[in-house]
């Protein structure tokens, strides 16, 4: 069953409260948290302590994506804080496979992030080991972004390496998923969608959370 994660990057951080609680009640269960440092991405969002205040007001699944240069060092205080699961660039990790087994080591699912530029072939040592894969369909650093088409290619590559390989890892995307492509991303073999402004920024979150999630559902069953 595919999963629909909003992106709280794109909520109202003077009701954050407010904003999970209204995605819940449209059926989310799984919240992405985006973490930039304003090196590895031109951008910067938040720490461990915002973390440990959205894990106190809610039993959703904390899914934390490090956008930073450091993922070993930071890594740990965000499952400290209460992250259920932490992804890591593979841009970014000098030494991933050792990276993605400390995370695991501390209770936590990890994964592997690959940029727009970056190839899925890079992956391939690292496919039995980590949790999940998320695949950028946009640049990192900023919501709002244009999806890139190459993502589904990616999708249908690891889709396919998965089965090949006997392997249960998940495959995660994020960025400019919307009404009109969320069909195409399923069907293409991928398991949790994220999505930030499509859902933040329309007129009823709730709403449009069960209306993505029923359209990736009824996508299921027709997968290239």
């Amino acid at each position: 069953m595919p999963h629909l994660l909003p992106s709280i990057l794109s909520a109202d951080f003077a009701h954050l409260g407010e904003e999970i609680a209204r995605v819940e009640r449209g059926g989310a269960t799984m919240l992405h948290v985006d973490v930039m440092d304003g090196h590895f991405v031109p951008n910067l969002t938040l720490g461990p302590p915002v973390v440990e205040s959205i894990r106190k007001i809610t039993k959703s699944v904390l899914d934390v994506h490090l956008m930073i240069t450091d993922p070993d060092k930071y890594a740990p205080l965000f499952i400290e804080a209460g992250a259920d699961q932490v992804s890591v660039h593979y841009e970014a990790a000098t030494h991933l496979d050792r990276t993605v087994r400390n995370i695991q080591s501390l209770g936590a699912k990890a994964g592997v992030v690959i940029n727009p530029a970056t190839p899925v072939s890079v992956l391939e040592d690292i496919l039995d080991v980590a949790d999940y894969i998320l695949v950028m369909s946009v640049n990192p650093g900023f919501g709002g972004q244009k999806f890139i088409p190459n993502a589904l290619k990616k999708i249908q590559r690891l889709d396919r390496a998965r089965r090949e390989r006997g392997l249960d890892f998940k495959i995660e995307i994020d960025g400019g998923v919307n009404r009109q492509n969320v069909e195409s991303i399923v069907r293409a073999g991928c398991d949790w969608l994220v999505a930030g402004s499509t859902v933040f920024h329309s007129e009823d979150s709730t709403a449009t959370v069960r209306d993505l999630q029923r359209l990736a559902d009824g996508a299921l069953a027709v997968r290239v």
